[in-house]
């Protein structure tokens, strides 16, 4: 008997005691956020509001200057996601249905970008965007952020697009169609599941990018959302904590928003690819 509840309190009760310690120390913290912004005199401690009120996400949402970070901000993320997602999808096709002589020497090039420190990088990124004139410009901003996601987003193309049977393209091939209609018609539909994990990979990375914009834009006004954090941090250690939070919660829905989006579509991706293999 007391080995039996030996077993069941180390193989069952104890992993989810701790699982449900940890997943309280990530809760905390986002709870504090979300009551915080309701809080018209939040501190730092988690606690009931007095007054609730939508003070905090009006002043935020009325902010020219958080306006204008949240629109660049979205600009860049976007634009950065499409870049990405067109240009892995071109580059993953050839390396998942050709054989090419290094094409394994290639793939563990790719992943070896993927493992290089981006602090490593900005020095000699920020003399080369000041020498071709591309310093505090939001497009060069973009341009580095895409080429910096490209390695990631082509390795995880590839291995969705390596399960896709060839056959889908062979028939579409039979009908008549070139290789770019077939991967606009046949590949890109069974490929959802993959273009949104990379595309909500990509966004989320770039949405939440703090340090590459900040080295890379001198002009506060065109400072993206990511940036404009440092707002409520006053001197001497005084935080605006009821405007921060209001703005953290506002900063995360659009990230939210896609994911809740891109459900319903990689489900029918899912479904599709399914569909195809029976």
């Amino acid at each position: 008997m007391n080995m039996k509840w030996r077993k069941r309190i180390f193989g069952k009760i104890l992993p989810y005691a701790i699982l449900s310690l940890i997943g309280i120390c990530f809760l905390l913290p986002l709870l504090w956020v979300l009551i915080a912004s309701f809080d018209s005199s939040a501190s730092q401690a988690l606690q009931i509001p007095k007054n609730v009120t939508l003070g905090n996400y009006l002043n935020v949402l009325t902010n020219q200057t958080n306006q204008r970070s949240f629109a660049i901000g979205l600009l860049i993320s976007i634009l950065q996601t499409i870049f990405v997602v067109i240009a892995a999808g071109l580059c993953a096709y050839p390396l998942s249905r050709y054989q090419m002589k290094h094409k394994k020497s290639f793939m563990y090039s790719i992943l070896f970008m993927t493992s290089l420190p981006i602090t490593a990088l900005m020095v000699p990124v920020y003399q080369l965007f000041i020498t071709i004139k591309l310093y505090d410009n939001i497009f060069g901003v973009i341009l580095f952020l895409t080429a910096s996601a490209l390695p990631y987003a082509i390795w995880m193309m590839k291995n969705f697009m390596d399960a896709i049977p060839i056959e889908l393209e062979e028939a579409a091939w039979v009908d008549g169609a070139g290789v770019l209609t077939t991967i606009r018609k046949v590949i890109t539909p069974v490929m959802l599941p993959g273009i949104f994990t990379v595309a909500i990979y990509t966004f989320s990375g770039s949405w939440g990018n703090f340090f590459v914009p900040y080295i890379l834009i001198s002009t506060a006004e065109k400072y993206p959302a990511s940036v404009m954090l440092y707002q409520f941090f006053g001197n001497h250690g005084m935080i605006a904590y009821g405007p921060l939070a209001a703005y953290s919660v506002l900063y995360a829905t659009p990230s939210i928003m896609l994911y809740v989006i891109s459900q319903k579509y990689m489900s029918k991706g899912f479904s599709m690819q399914g569909a195809a293999k029976g």
